[in-house]
């Protein structure tokens, strides 16, 4: 078995910061999304990976290498136009070969993996298998119909009226069917190949294609407020360890790990946190779910529940809550109204002053 990874798409819900870098290269506890789901695929027995990029090609090559920091074999393939994930397979076709692959959405985070998905899907004979979650509002997602013996019926993307709470969360299985079905569809409203229509074509012919559901933490990376609560899910399991510097005029509470080559000055830090290599935190307060980039600089400053990119620098900010603050972007306190006025008045003038 084979694994897709997509990683190209605009991230139109991640602007700005995807104007200059590709979503799936967002830091979650200071490590890029894709990360996660190249260790998940390692994790489950995969070797050969196809990851699919687009305009962020360079930065995606970048961050993830030949794939040998991850046990993995990468292999790139160049998507011009975000034509849809159907398109992304259809592209894949040559990598892929007769295989049976794995794809999984590169800006998602699981929880757990997906090493007995995988195991199931190599046992089954499904021409596709999906795999689910219960969600508060289906409407924003591609939802699944699913009989009694675990058999997907029918598929919708983003139905007015959904048939179901199981959304499609990014990770699917298939065998070399799927190739015929992403020749066979036309593209959609929004002309993209969308491919719950090709997987429905599956169904429509007779093939079996399979549902599991899973209550593990997901998040679709998407929007910030995923990406802050996927941050918090993985800070914490994270493990306290301190590699860098930490005065005696510092407390650190809970579980905080710092990176070797960072500096904690006269400040507190309460964890679940981490603090990444060349970040100097001084005379300041850094509370619970925070990730700090590299190289970050906070001073006299209180942040919580955020996640500041590489360069960040935060200076005389009071109350920081919930925050995705980006590459060497810079946050400061505005300057102290004046203590006296300079006037230069015409003939007749009237001015009131409010201090």
């Amino acid at each position: 078995m084979k694994a897709l990874v997509l990683a190209g798409g605009t991230g139109s819900r991640l602007r700005p910061f995807t104007h200059t870098r590709a979503k799936q290269l967002l830091p979650i506890a200071n490590q890029p999304v894709v990360h996660y789901a190249l260790r998940a695929i390692a994790d489950a027995g995969i070797v050969d990976v196809g990851v699919v990029v687009g305009g962020h090609a360079d930065d995606i090559r970048r961050a993830v290498g030949d794939g040998s920091a991850f046990g993995l074999r990468v292999t790139y393939l160049h998507q011009p136009e975000p034509l849809g994930l159907a398109h992304a397979v259809l592209i894949a076709r040559d990598f892929l070969q007769d295989d049976d692959f794995l794809l999984y959405l590169g800006d998602n985070y699981l929880e757990g993996g997906v090493t007995e998905f995988v195991r199931r899907s190599r046992a089954g004979r499904d021409a596709a298998r999906l795999l689910l979650t219960a969600v508060p509002d289906p409407t924003a997602f591609g939802v699944a119909e699913v009989d009694g013996d675990g058999l997907v019926r029918r598929l919708e993307e983003k139905p007015e009226q959904p048939r179901s709470d199981l959304a499609m969360i990014g990770v699917y299985a298939f065998t070399p069917a799927v190739h015929e079905a992403v020749r066979a569809i036309a593209p959609s409203g929004r002309g993209e190949l969308e491919l719950t229509h090709a997987v429905q074509w599956l169904i429509d012919r007779g093939l079996g294609v399979r549902a599991e559901t899973t209550t593990m933490p997901w998040r679709d990376t998407g929007s910030v407020d995923d990406l802050l609560e996927a941050n918090r899910h993985v800070l914490d399991r994270l493990e306290g360890r301190v590699d860098g510097k930490v005065d005696a005029h510092s407390v650190l509470v809970g579980r905080v790990s710092i990176a070797e080559g960072a500096v904690v000055k006269g400040s507190r830090i309460v964890g679940p946190a981490v603090i990444g290599p060349g970040a100097v935190i001084s005379n300041s307060s850094v509370g619970p779910y925070t990730a700090i980039g590299e190289d970050c600089r906070i001073e006299d400053s209180a942040i919580s529940f955020s996640v500041l990119l590489r360069g960040a620098r935060v200076e005389g900010a009071p109350c920081i809550e919930q925050s995705l603050i980006g590459r060497e972007a810079v946050v400061a306190a505005a300057p102290r109204p004046p203590q006296a006025h300079r006037l230069v008045l015409g003939d007749h003038s009237k001015v009131q002053l409010t201090s």
